[in-house]
């Protein structure tokens, strides 16, 4: 039997590199005794990446679970970064070493009727999170400056700009801008959380799961959301491409190397998201459910109750601010994953402000005929809905990445072994079993 190809073979079934306006245009230190120097290099795209951990879905399902549960779903916070932090790394491990983003390789491998399902599936998640993401900076200008929903969903059209000239200065400028919003946006919770003054004592029990989660119809449905709005399809995409912007050394042990920084620097990205989203459910905890209005679930209604609940006039402001902050940050990382998937899937390139403008006003529309006919609180149940549909689509992504990070003709001796190939095929068959259960309910 013909030994297995190199690890590099497949690279050639990708008439282009992902991304190729930025593939390996960040340089990397080379030469040994130089650790702090290539980890800074390699400093980004787990910024990206975790970028999509807190958007304005995870405020929407974070806020509803907060108040009704109280602290119970701090758990599932938990239990979704871990999970996130392991397929991440795979994420990157398959750019790093086949050099392929999880599109491409999906399209070397599986026949072409199996790519268009997985692309549309994709695409579908998608535009799934930039649902939440048109919503959720609607939401916030209408917050802080009195725009109505209808028109702020408008607005945010034209935040393809935004994107095109970000671009323009180079992805280290891009990760540059994502970094300096997550700021603003940890500070604004901090804020908060000074303000609210949390339950030390439930903050830790909430970090126990507990049997009702899995069966009390309601919380299970308010933890799946969290799980999608946590872990997102396209972020598994979108972290095999932007890793290969790097340009580090192509041996064996060059490849290692990258995966070993690769992996902290994502690692160390989603331990930020993860107080990011605990601090949204805290407050929630805190303010809401502790004072018994365990049925606020409205990005709208917080914002509105913050300020008397808490006696603090800036409260309910710097809430809001962190919503933009938000949702403008996803809005970046969103309009990279469409592109990335598009290409990797079709071959198919489009100019960026084409595929920019089309995901977004697939977004628009269903989010505009929803506000205007059933107003703020049809938005917000679209929202959580959204994060729904991400934990549904899940599988589609997540399972080829296990399969093909676990295949030794595309990784070479870098395919999952031991505890990481278990692991990881035991969070597939989790969220599979979770969304099973869910649909199970519903019907």
């Amino acid at each position: 039997m013909a030994p297995p190809p190199p690890a590099d073979a497949t690279a050639g079934t990708a008439p282009h590199p992902s991304l190729a306006g930025v593939h390996r245009s960040v340089a990397v230190p080379q030469g040994a005794g130089r650790f702090w120097r290539k980890l800074g290099a390699f400093a980004g795209p787990g910024y990206l990446v975790a970028v999509g951990y807190m958007d304005p879905g995870n405020w929407a399902t974070d806020i509803a679970g907060g108040s009704a549960f109280g602290y119970s779903l701090l758990s599932v916070i938990l239990f979704s970064n871990m999970m996130a932090m392991l397929l991440q790394s795979l994420a990157a491990k398959l750019g790093i070493v086949a050099g392929l983003d999880l599109a491409q390789a999906c399209r070397a491998s599986y026949p072409r009727p199996v790519n268009l399902v997985l692309w549309l599936l994709c695409e579908l998640a998608i535009v799934a999170c930039d649902l939440a993401e048109v919503i959720g900076t609607a939401i916030a200008l209408q917050l802080l400056f009195g725009i109505p929903i209808v028109a702020g969903i408008a607005i945010t059209a034209v935040d393809v700009l935004l994107i095109l000239a970000l671009q323009r200065f180079g992805f280290r400028k891009l990760e540059a801008f994502i970094v300096a919003l997550l700021v603003v946006i940890a500070g604004c919770f901090a804020v908060e959380l000074a303000l609210a003054q949390p339950s030390l004592a439930g903050i830790a029990r909430g970090f126990v799961p507990t049997t009702d989660i899995v069966t009390n119809p309601a919380m299970l449905y308010i933890a799946i959301g969290i799980l999608g709005a946590t872990v997102m399809p396209h972020n598994l995409y979108l972290h095999s491409a932007i890793v290969q912007t790097r340009a580090f050394d192509r041996s064996d042990a060059g490849k290692a190397e990258a995966i070993k920084l690769a992996t902290i620097d994502s690692s160390v990205a989603l331990f930020l998201a993860l107080f990011i989203n605990a601090a949204i459910l805290i407050l929630a905890a805190a303010a809401f459910h502790v004072n018994g209005r365990t049925e606020v679930a409205e990005i709208g209604e917080a914002y509105a109750l913050l300020a008397p609940v808490l006696g603090a006039g800036v409260a309910s402001t710097v809430f809001a601010i962190a919503l933009l902050a938000s949702g403008q940050n996803s809005t970046v990382t969103g309009t990279l994953a469409g592109q990335i998937v598009m290409e990797g899937f079709l071959n198919l390139r489009l100019p960026s402000w084409a595929r920019r403008m089309v995901t977004r006003l697939l977004a628009i529309v269903p989010a505009a005929i929803v506000a205007s006919i059933y107003g703020e609180s049809g938005t917000a149940r679209l929202l959580v809905l959204s994060q729904v549909v991400l934990s549904l689509q899940l599988p589609f992504a997540m399972v080829p990445l296990v399969a093909l990070t676990g295949d030794p003709r595309k990784m070479g001796r870098f395919a999952n072994r031991g505890w990481v190939k278990l692991a990881a095929w035991a969070i597939c068959a989790i969220i599979i079993t979770l969304n099973v259960t869910l649909l199970w309910n519903m019907l």
